[in-house]
């Protein structure tokens, strides 16, 4: 968490933040224009301007925090020539993007091209936090994350229409999952400690 006295710290994180919102939206937005529905480009979203991915809460949660959320990528499954498989396809592209850029900026400091202390190293440090952050929280099998969308394609045809009608109840539960204090630290924070590890080479 970012304390309310360190606004250097919260600088670092901003920056994080505009890096790893901005490549987990534009993925989304990518993969579904290329699964043929133009609905991100026609919003202005097959962009890398942070500016036009960002949401005003949950950016300020993640900054303060430490999860949070972007602006959704509106997409038009009926565009797709198989929907379930587009819309699994759209939703995994975000998470993966954040792991892929957190296993690339991982190998700066690991061939000496960032240092292991100072400025660099700092903000090196969270831009790993928030992109192991975005793709775990993501992942999460609650509605309107990401890995809501993954499990309903993932699930049987039948399956997947019985968890889609529970998709009601999932703002209740992400809410639930945020207010109850170290359930929501306790499910992501070990897979978000591994992430960095391994990409940092499995070093401290």
């Amino acid at each position: 968490m970012i304390r309310f006295g360190d606004p250097t710290g919260l600088v670092y994180r901003l920056i994080a933040l505009l890096i790893a919102a901005t490549i987990h939206e534009f993925a989304h937005a990518w993969m579904a224009d290329r699964l043929g529905d133009p609905t991100p480009r026609h919003q202005g979203r097959l962009s890398l301007n942070p500016i036009v991915h960002l949401d005003l809460v949950g950016s300020l949660l993640l900054l303060l925090f430490g999860f949070g959320w972007a602006k959704p990528v509106q997409v038009n499954p009926r565009n797709f020539e198989d929907p379930r498989k587009g819309m699994l396809l759209v939703a995994a592209a975000g998470p993966l993007a954040n792991i892929t850029m957190l296993f690339v900026i991982g190998l700066l400091p690991q061939f000496g091209v960032i240092p292991l202390s100072g400025v660099a190293a700092r903000l090196l440090r969270e831009v790993l936090l928030i992109n192991a952050v975005l793709a775990v929280f993501n992942l999460i099998p609650v509605p309107p994350l990401d890995g809501s969308r993954i499990l309903a394609g993932l699930l049987p045809p039948a399956q997947a229409i019985a968890y889609e009608r529970l998709q009601q109840f999932g703002p209740v539960l992400l809410l639930l999952l945020i207010m109850v204090p170290g359930l929501l630290g306790g499910i992501i924070n070990p897979a978000i400690v591994w992430l960095i590890t391994s990409a940092l080479g499995g070093g401290p």
